[in-house]
């Protein structure tokens, strides 16, 4: 059986494959994972720890960087994450002027929900695309920055439901340490470089499959319209933006498309902002199903897009090779 081979025919398919089958695994088994003895066996492990592996990812990456490519990581992932952040903040005021009522409902969905599809990328969907269409290990790498988007944080500021005074320096140097422990037995060690490089591709189908382990179909089918138009506004949207951001710091706009998705975590947020803030206890619950449903659409969307760019340029790229030079 040519499993590999097929899985490889499919944009993006060594991440969105196994997420689909932790998420029918989730779906036909809801209360696996509420089990004691499931979660501390190696199964558990490997279903329920994605930051786990996304760390042991990190550090494989990281050993096949130079240091001297540092900026372009920076120079990437931080203008990708301010596109996302700000991008959500300006449509959060947006709705806010145009929906005066207490939730702010616009098309069946809620601030909440849109703000926290918005602010979060989907880590996993990036690297693996921009593993398989990227030119530089550091387009993938780029993420390490991108991801400080992950959790309520940004949701809960942007919508202004918590007083935070300021961003926790310490999560800064948490989301980047493993890929920089990877960089410096790198470049400290060749051999290090080329015994960790061989991890990356290993590690991407396992942190997917945890993610998507994560997701129960169910409650993204019960999101119905709404969260099928929220999936479709991100894509459409932040990957306008991003594409356009990309471009402008000197990518090709692959990894602005790449980024142009939901995280499978940011179907939590809405719950836990509910935690802090009451007002949106009653919403809450429909809020993560509509952005579980756009965590699906902009999984299956952003691969299909980011190939059918990277075969465009390639194709362009060919056609001015062919072209005659004039002298």
């Amino acid at each position: 059986m040519r499993i590999k081979r097929t899985i490889d025919k499919i944009p993006g398919g060594m991440m969105i494959v196994p997420l689909l089958i932790g998420a029918i695994v989730r779906t036909a088994f809801p209360h696996l994972a509420d089990g004691t003895v499931f979660k501390s066996s190696f199964t558990g492990g490997l279903l329920t720890c994605a930051p786990a592996l996304l760390a042991a990812f990190y550090i494989c990456l990281g050993s096949t960087i130079e240091f001297k490519a540092a900026g372009y990581i920076m120079k990437k992932g931080i203008s990708l994450w301010l596109g996302k952040i700000v991008l959500a903040a300006v449509i959060c005021l947006i709705i806010k002027a145009v929906v005066p009522d207490q939730n702010h409902m616009f098309l069946g969905l809620s601030a909440l929900a849109i703000v926290a599809a918005f602010s979060d990328t989907n880590g996993g969907l990036y690297m693996a695309l921009m593993g398989q269409f990227g030119k530089k290990a550091e387009d993938v790498a780029a993420y390490s920055i991108m991801s400080l988007e992950s959790g309520p944080f940004f949701t809960m500021l942007i919508l202004g439901v918590v007083g935070l005074a300021s961003f926790p320096v310490m999560a800064f140097v948490y989301a980047v340490l493993p890929l920089i422990i990877g960089m410096i037995l790198g470049n400290l060690d060749i051999d290090m470089r080329k015994f960790l490089s061989q991890g990356q591709s290993v590690l991407i189908p396992l942190f997917a499959l945890a993610l998507g382990f994560g997701i129960n179909l169910k409650n993204v089918i019960s999101a119905g319209a709404s969260g099928l138009i929220l999936g479709l506004a991100v894509v459409v949207i932040t990957g306008i933006v991003l594409v356009l951001i990309d471009r402008v710091t000197g990518g090709t706009g692959l990894g602005g498309m790449a980024a142009a998705s939901t995280a499978g975590n940011a179907s939590a947020v809405p719950v836990a902002v509910a935690a802090v803030f009451s007002g949106y206890r009653a919403i809450a619950a429909t809020a993560m199903v509509q952005v579980a449903a756009a965590v699906i659409v902009t999984s299956i969307l952003v691969p299909i897009l980011t190939a059918w760019m990277a075969r465009r340029a390639e194709r362009k790229a060919h056609e001015a090779m062919k072209a005659p030079i004039h002298m």
